[in-house]
């Protein structure tokens, strides 16, 4: 027998020492696994056929959804709605365009010819891009009355007009300040017994839409000119907080002569109530006993205005 054939009879270690690979030892396969659930698997299942409902019963959503359907841009109430065709035979939105045209008539023909939907448009324009707004515009004027009761409207119930967001009430609230300020500028460092009548459109521009009341005073020096506008109280409905000693202070802090006394009814009825005439009686024994004329009280309503000075509720003071 030949070297090479009797290797194949050494043993393991003898071949190992003498250098040569060693023969790979065949191992059978371990059995598969048998198929089907295991048993967590199984229990799972069992606890999930647990919680079912029994075939029949009628279920509801744990969580009703967040969004609902609204008629917003139905065509009833999207000012004319629908789809428009072109003349290529394609059709498009209705209101595509509209701002643009919108804007084109108002910077061409002035605000006077426009309807206030329209004007409350060009404001939401800024707070909702690119959906039309006019039928928000009139769900607002139909809720708060006109523009002045729109403007004026509080953020709470702003928000409950569908449509309406935090942004169209920071909008409203600076075309409100604007408003302010600039009926503010034709009073300010001007005689009130020449400018009667800018007192008076001013009074109603900041406080006739209130939906609470509000106390102002307008300090005057010895020329009855008007030398600072601030506002002493904000209250409720029908109340507001005013503490003469507290006016009677600023005025000496403001060197002021006179003063002019401006609250408002939310109610839009502009009569005096014995508080107000009795509120009005305690400033003006506080700031009389410093020499501080009371020229007039002004209760502002709705539409109209209440003097005390022209009821004969309080006594004129010479030359005024």
């Amino acid at each position: 027998m030949k070297l090479t054939n009797l290797t194949r009879w050494l043993p393991d270690r003898v071949r190992d020492l003498r250098g040569e690979p060693e023969i790979p030892v065949y191992a059978p396969p371990a059995p598969a696994a048998p198929a089907g659930f295991g048993e967590a698997a199984a229990a799972g299942l069992s606890d999930l056929e647990a919680r079912l409902p029994p075939p029949g019963t009628p279920t509801v959503p744990a969580a009703q959804p967040r969004g609902r359907a609204t008629g917003r841009l139905h065509p009833s109430q999207a000012a004319g709605g629908g789809m428009v065709r072109q003349a290529d035979g394609t059709v498009r939105p209705h209101y595509w365009g509209h701002r643009e045209r919108l804007r084109e008539r108002f910077l061409q023909g002035g605000h006077a010819p426009m309807p206030e939907y329209e004007l409350l448009e060009l404001l939401l324009f800024n707070a909702i891009p690119r959906i039309d707004v006019k039928p928000l515009a009139k769900r607002l004027l139909a809720r708060f009355g006109d523009l002045n009761g729109v403007v004026a409207a509080s953020e709470a119930n702003l928000l409950r007009v569908e449509g309406a967001t935090p942004r169209v009430f920071l909008q409203l609230r600076i075309a409100e300040a604007f408003a302010h300020r600039m009926g503010q500028a034709r009073v300010l460092d001007r005689c009130v017994m020449s400018s009667w009548q800018d007192v008076v459109t001013y009074c109603r521009t900041t406080m006739a839409h209130r939906e609470t009341e509000q106390f102002r005073v307008l300090f005057l020096d010895r020329k009855n000119v008007v030398i600072a506008d601030e506002a002493q109280g904000e209250g409720t409905i029908d109340h507001v907080p005013v503490y003469p000693r507290e006016i009677a202070r600023r005025a000496l802090e403001l060197s002021a002569s006179a003063l002019l006394l401006i609250h408002n009814h939310p109610s839009g009825d502009p009569t005096p109530s014995e508080a107000d005439i009795e509120m009005t009686a305690r400033v003006a024994m506080a700031c009389g006993a410093l020499d501080i004329v009371i020229h007039d009280h002004m209760i502002i309503g709705k539409t109209s205005e209440a003097s005390f000075r022209a009821l004969g509720l309080m006594d004129a003071p010479p030359g005024f």
